[in-house]
């Protein structure tokens, strides 16, 4: 049985990958800020419930995220910038992730293959934005990208089997999306989940530091 490690468990995606990975014989261990008290923008807090683990894992899957932060609401203008929704979007979107990989390190196995995979964005893609706005989230995601892209090629060389990469579930009927959804086909969460893994479950150690949607077309940076 594989083991994976679920960051952001309780969330409306976070709940549907962990059913999802069970229903295909993993042993999951979540996390999250309403059950366990994880604050991924906290590296204390990070450090130590990662610390507390000991196992090593096939999978571990950063499900965490933020559109609004603070309770504003994406940017439709440069005059809507805040510095302190900017700052609450890198800490959650980019930050997080990355404090969180740097204590998992540990998790990882290097005697198979493992995958670290982070929840971005398709507006974190800078080569795919043509409309502008949400200029918080979209650099927040796009930075992010590059973090995870940076890590997969140091863990070349420390865990040759190691695959790290940034994944798009589309836009997942969540209290997340609830508000901003009305223009776009929306996917349930358990449907997202199940393309998830299986753009997961088809990665090759090759296909390390990119980008893929839920169909597992690679995304533009």
């Amino acid at each position: 049985m594989r083991n994976a490690l679920l960051i952001g468990a309780s969330g409306g995606i976070g709940a549907a990958i962990g059913t999802e990975l069970e229903s295909r014989s993993f042993r999951v261990t979540g996390l999250s800020r309403s059950s366990d008290g994880l604050d991924v923008t906290d590296e204390t807090s990070v450090e130590r419930l990662l610390g507390c683990l000991d196992n090593t894992f096939d999978l571990i899957f950063v499900a965490t995220g933020a559109l609004t932060p603070t309770g504003a609401p994406p940017e439709k203008a440069i005059r809507d910038v805040s510095e302190a929704a900017l700052v609450a979007q890198f800490k959650v979107n980019a930050i997080g992730p990355m404090l969180v990989l740097k204590h998992a390190l540990h998790l990882l196995p290097k005697d198979r293959r493992s995958v670290f995979a982070a929840m971005s964005a398709r507006v974190g893609s800078i080569g795919d934005n043509k409309l502008g706005g949400w200029h918080g989230y979209r650099a927040s995601k796009a930075a992010l990208n590059q973090l995870i892209h940076g890590a997969s090629i140091e863990l070349k060389r420390t865990h040759k089997q190691a695959i790290a990469v940034c994944l798009h579930p589309g836009t997942v009927a969540t209290r997340f999306t609830e508000k901003y959804a009305a223009r776009h086909k929306t996917t349930e969460p358990d449907v997202a989940a199940s393309q998830l893994i299986d753009v997961f479950e088809g990665l090759e150690v090759g296909q390390t530091g990119r980008f893929y949607d839920f169909a597992g077309l690679e995304i533009p940076w």
